[in-house]
């Protein structure tokens, strides 16, 4: 079989990441080295094997794997053919150095839904304008990790908090079109930015960057009404650009947004 090599990699708009790394490798191995931030790693095919600390490691699909910052560590293809990879970097804003040793001791997390949450999380950044689902979705991936690597995987219920939860959602009517980070709005209400989507989505059973979303659309379908081409209605409505808009129009309305004008 010959050696294949598949490599993309970006810098999203989402504070704390400072890159996301999508990679298939059948034969390519990587020698000890060091990253200045936090490597979150979810393996979609195959298995990579490593060693950090001078002890060795395997990632198989239905891990969670986060290798913290400036320890030694290596990777290699521990199936025939290679693997398939997704990785998120994340600078100490997201998760603090004093979190190091415990990584270095379980690097390798077997938790299903912390492994569901990176996906979406990698599925949000992959898509320009879907920003505040994006932190969203890594404010509660880095929670979980946080309580794994202090050994609490299992979360109570978090209480509800409605005054909280409307102070958001005023929030979001308040900027339909031109948003707000995650981060914003905490600091803005007070509040930790875990402990807002919670208390948001215990409140209206709907996640904030749904809300917003929805909010658009519907700005989107009253400036459709009202004649305007989808080309200009994207940024009136807050969306990134036409594509964005008809990827969120169609799943949220079942047309595409020229469709839905059309129709009389």
């Amino acid at each position: 079989m010959a050696a294949r090599q598949e490599v993309t990699a970006w810098r999203p708009r989402v504070p704390g990441v400072t890159e996301v790394f999508h990679a298939r490798f059948t034969e390519y191995a990587y020698p000890m080295h060091v990253h200045d931030a936090w490597t979150l790693l979810i393996v979609d095919d195959g298995a990579v094997r490593y060693d950090l600390d001078r002890h060795e490691h395997g990632t198989p699909l239905d891990t969670v794997t986060l290798l913290p910052p400036h320890v030694p560590h290596n990777g290699a293809p521990a199936t025939p053919d290679g693997f398939r990879k997704r990785v998120v970097y994340l600078d100490s804003s997201r998760l603090g150095e004093e979190l190091i040793g415990a990584a270095v001791d379980g690097p390798d997390l077997r938790d299903p839904l912390l492994r569901r949450r990176v996906g979406q999380l990698h599925a949000a950044l992959a898509r320009p304008g879907d920003e505040l689902e994006a932190e969203s979705r890594l404010t509660l991936v880095g929670e979980r990790l946080r309580d794994h690597l202090r050994r609490r995987p299992e979360r109570a219920p978090a209480p509800t908090d409605p005054a909280l939860a409307r102070g958001l959602r005023e929030l979001l009517d308040a900027r339909v079109v031109e948003g707000v980070a995650l981060a914003e709005a905490a600091r803005l209400l007070h509040a930790h930015p875990a402990h807002l989507v919670r208390a948001f989505s215990a409140a209206y059973g709907i996640a904030p960057h749904r809300y917003l979303m929805s909010r658009r659309i519907g700005r989107a379908r009253r400036l459709l009404l009202d004649g305007l081409p989808p080309g200009e209605v994207a940024p009136a409505a807050g969306f990134y650009d036409q594509a964005h808009l008809t990827r969120h129009f169609r799943k949220l309305v079942g047309v595409t947004p020229g469709r839905y004008r059309s129709v009389r």
